[in-house]
């Protein structure tokens, strides 16, 4: 009933905001000096905006990277589906021509938003590195047949996909993942593949979230795993290729992210109002690009993300030397030929400083020189791996940690 009420209101909506963004389309023209002197054209075009895009979508948007700066000449990139399972497609921003450089797989959240999120991280990559990114599928597009996707399965996804890279490859993984791609890391050193990759950068992720608990950590914490299962667990309509599939609803996860932050959201949103009126273009440009992707929302398979907060928020299985994939103890003591790089934001209210940085501790393993932290100042969790600083100080960190190990 949840998914089919929330299916329902949308669609009572959608032709409100249909006919707002027809209006708005024809309003961009100027009506006449009189009309634009009173700022009438310019009032209506925010308020028909407003509307508009006040919709979710489940669509993925666009990369939009297709060409990169490689010296003092602009080279082309082109995606290429290098693997693609019913779950998610390995993804290469492949570079025609381009010389031989590290290969840097970049593993996105499965946490309501496209991978499309982690663009500007890519972009940033893109000049010196052979970047391939993890593009998960939106599950209620995911059909039944398909099976159930859990932390074993995100698991066996990353193992295959570095190993789909080769030799001498890399893994930075962002948030979310940065638990399964260590337990990843860890289960190819166990098994001592020859294809582990030489460094492993892990940013703002839940690693160990009994250290500094955020308001997300304590949420998690409130209720037993069978409340989150009878209360934030929906079924796909029939209307969908996922039919009957047990999800959590993006739309669900998006709501909850805007009340952490509802007066920010609030505050943008009447910004834009105004920005559009004053003829902002720059500003009211930059409100749209970040919208149209944080209200695209893709949904999660259920089994993913119940066990993710059962064994990673509740019952901190990695630091604790618990966790299991396929039935064996993971144990990330063995990973000894894998370079580790920690992240944090000084300022990030979902993953707190201390709680990636519990990843070298684990990695006992390794050698000293084999293991360094940065502490980002001045950034929340989104500046972790997006922005100025991504591109200024935190990417120099993990292109030093690439060269050291080559």
């Amino acid at each position: 009933m949840l998914y089919a009420s929330f299916q329902a209101q949308a669609d009572l909506l959608a032709p409100a905001r249909f006919f707002a963004g027809m209006a708005a389309a024809r309003l961009a023209p100027a009506w006449g000096p009189i009309a634009e002197s009173f700022g009438i054209r310019r009032r209506l075009l925010a308020l028909s905006e407003a509307v508009a895009g006040s919709g979710l979508t489940h669509d993925r948007p666009c990369y939009g990277l297709t060409s990169t700066r490689m010296g003092n000449r602009d080279v082309p990139v082109r995606e290429e589906a290098v693997l693609t399972t019913p779950f998610g497609t390995l993804l290469r921003f492949a570079k025609p021509g381009a010389p031989p450089q590290p290969k840097v797989l970049v593993v996105a959240p499965m946490s309501g938003h496209f991978a499309t999120l982690l663009r500007g991280t890519v972009r940033v990559l893109l000049p010196e590195n052979d970047v391939y990114l993890t593009d998960w599928h939106n599950a209620r597009d995911v059909p039944l047949s398909a099976g159930e996707f859990g932390l074993d399965e995100f698991i066996d996804h990353i193992i295959q996909f570095i190993e789909a890279l080769g030799p001498r490859s890399h893994v930075l993984a962002v948030c979310q993942p940065t638990v399964p791609v260590l337990a990843a890391v860890a289960v190819m050193a166990q098994d001592d593949n020859p294809l582990q990759p030489r460094s492993m950068t892990l940013m703002a992720g839940p690693i160990d979230t009994r250290l500094n608990p955020t308001e997300v950590n304590r949420l998690a914490q409130e209720k037993p795993i069978s409340w989150f299962e009878q209360n934030m667990i929906a079924t796909v309509p029939a209307r969908y290729a996922g039919a009957g599939r047990r999800v959590y609803p993006g739309f669900m996860q998006l709501t909850a992210f805007i009340a952490m932050n509802l007066g920010r959201h609030v505050k943008a949103h009447l910004g834009q109002y105004h920005n559009v009126v004053d003829g902002k273009e720059a500003e009211a440009a930059a409100h749209r690009r970040f919208y149209d992707e944080y209200l695209a929302v893709m949904d999660l398979p259920a089994k993913f993300y119940l066990e993710t907060v059962d064994k990673v928020f509740q019952r901190h299985e990695m630091p604790l030397g618990q966790l299991e994939w396929r039935g064996r103890r993971i144990d990330p003591s063995a990973i000894r030929r894998t370079a580790l790089l920690t992240v944090e934001g000084d300022m990030d209210d979902i993953c707190a400083v201390g709680q990636t940085m519990a990843a070298l501790d684990l990695c006992s393993g390794l050698r000293p020189v084999m293991k360094r932290h940065h502490l980002q100042t001045g950034v929340g969790h989104y500046g972790v791996f997006n922005g100025r600083r991504w591109a200024n100080e935190i990417y120099p960190r993990v292109r030093e940690l690439i060269q050291m190990v080559g």
